[in-house]
């Protein structure tokens, strides 16, 4: 886990991330792992002098397992609300399922680096099709009633509700898969988009870095890899320029 500032935490799961923002005593978690992560979320929360029951809400980036893996877990110890974007609670509810296709992610990781990754995630319940039938839409447009106070932005592409959080009194933005600045399957470090075969939309997802170049912020929390510090046009810029590459296998 990484402190980041002394209310924001970044969670290091199975090759992806969750950030724990604070306000007082009270929590609110973006994302939750595979499956197996979920102590791993508990153990960080104890770390920082909190219990899981600290948590207020539950915000959703996107419902692929490595980033909703962990709510069954969690949701068993401490019911909170979890909210996700409109265009997102299909998916997290488990109406539509927009996954990478098992055989494309197999594979993607034919090489030394991806078949450790993929080993690891297996291990973590990556192969799980997890639901959640309590995700609810966002209330309303601006900043959440949560602890925090992050403010939704639609980042459409890698899923049809894709969203990252702004978080403006600390100058940060969490954006899920959206931007990243690492993963198993890429052979370089930086900001990046995912390969494609991990994008609903591949197009769309290119577009959202417009998006979140215009967000006024100057750390990036991404749902894999390092935090990221720098003008955010900067980041979607290079983003953009490595587009190409993501087709390129892991050596």
């Amino acid at each position: 886990m990484e402190q980041v500032t002394r209310d924001v935490f970044m969670v290091r799961g199975t090759a992806v991330n969750q950030v724990l923002l604070r306000e007082g005593r009270d929590l609110t978690l973006i994302d939750a792992g595979y499956p197996r992560d979920a102590a791993r979320i508990v153990a960080a929360i104890e770390r920082i002098g909190h219990r899981l029951d600290d948590v207020r809400a539950v915000l959703v980036t996107h419902a692929h397992v490595d980033h909703v893996g962990g709510l069954p877990a969690l949701l068993a110890r401490r019911s909170v609300p979890v909210l996700a974007h409109p265009r997102e609670v299909p998916n997290a509810r488990g109406d539509v399922h927009e996954q990478a296709a098992p055989r494309d992610v197999v594979l993607r990781s034919l090489s030394p680096r991806g078949i450790g990754w993929l080993a690891s995630i297996v291990r973590a319940g990556g192969s799980a099709h997890v639901r959640v039938p309590t995700v609810v839409p966002f209330p309303r447009s601006g900043a959440l009633d949560v602890p925090g106070r992050p403010t939704p932005v639609l980042s459409a592409g890698h899923t049809s509700g894709h969203t990252a959080y702004l978080l403006a009194a600390e100058g940060m933005l969490a954006t899920g898969d959206a931007l990243v600045t690492g993963h198993p399957l890429l052979p370089w470090r930086g900001p990046q988009l995912l390969p494609e075969l991990f994008a609903n939309d591949p197009s769309g997802a290119l577009d959202a870095l417009t998006e979140l170049a215009g967000q006024p912020a100057d750390i990036v929390l991404p749902g894999h890899g390092a935090i990221w510090r720098g003008d955010l046009r900067e980041a979607a810029d290079l983003a953009r320029a490595a587009a190409p590459r993501s087709t390129a296998r892991a050596d």
